[in-house]
């Protein structure tokens, strides 16, 4: 199914690579300008590179995360610029360490909070009262299975992922009564370096590409899209409700 996106401004964090690179290059192509935010410059370049390539449009945003005061200042420069945002991909994350969690080192698992949770409230904070002001705002978080499913050495992770998707889950209830929609989505196992990281051993062939998952992504973005306050499993392309079978 083909959407359309023209004139619709998205965001998305974590773009320079993985799922959030290639989401933005399909907001792009679907005719969204993309503000894209990232540490890496090289990567948010590449990704620029390609969204011209695709005919597309971006506004490339260095930046970290943690930098909790630029995040504030995000939402009043697109307003200034554009007056209103109508898609918020909220991708970056960290995974921190595979470890007991009494052996979780403090400066780790801070981090993760730091970039998982607390950078995700600053973001929706900050774009909240933009997303609004859209005729059809979508927001969309990036969890995952690990909130759930609470594997042995995934503490921190996991429990950054669940307060993501307790964020979301009152954002729409705070927001149901309004066009904004606002899910949360499960990727899967995807070949990513995060994967990588976490799973050393795995043969990344045998894992689905990110192009495939921000493709479901990016169906979620389209304005005829009318779920809020849901988990989106994308390997089995439906959504579910929170207390998992």
């Amino acid at each position: 199914m083909t959407i359309d996106l023209k004139d619709r401004i998205a965001l998305v964090t974590g773009a320079s690579r993985g799922i959030g690179y290639f989401t933005a290059l399909e907001l792009a192509r679907a005719g969204a300008h993309v503000i894209a935010v990232a540490r890496t410059v090289g990567g948010l370049e590449e990704l620029d590179d390609e969204i011209r390539k695709a005919g597309g449009s971006a506004t490339l945003v260095p930046q970290d995360l943690t930098d909790m005061k630029a995040i504030d200042t995000l939402g009043g420069a697109i307003f200034e610029r554009w007056g209103k945002l109508d898609i918020l991909v909220a991708n970056a994350g960290v995974l921190g360490t595979i470890s007991p969690i009494g052996h979780v080192e403090a400066k780790v698992f801070d981090k993760v909070m730091a970039v998982n949770v607390t950078a995700t409230w600053r973001l929706i904070r900050s774009v909240d009262p933009l997303l609004q002001k859209s005729d059809a705002g979508r927001a969309i978080i990036l969890s995952s299975a690990a909130a759930h499913k609470c594997r042995p050495f995934w503490g921190p992770y996991s429990a950054s992922k669940a307060a993501v998707e307790a964020l979301a889950r009152t954002w729409a209830a705070e927001t149901e009564r309004l066009p904004l929609r606002i899910v949360s989505v499960d990727p899967g196992a995807t070949r990513t370096a995060m994967r990588a990281q976490a799973m050393p051993g795995e043969d990344p062939a045998t894992l689905p590409h990110p192009s495939e998952v921000a493709g479901e992504i990016v169906r979620l973005a389209g304005p005829d899209m009318r779920e809020t306050g849901k988990l989106y499993i994308v390997r089995e392309k439906r959504f579910a409700d929170y207390v998992m079978p």
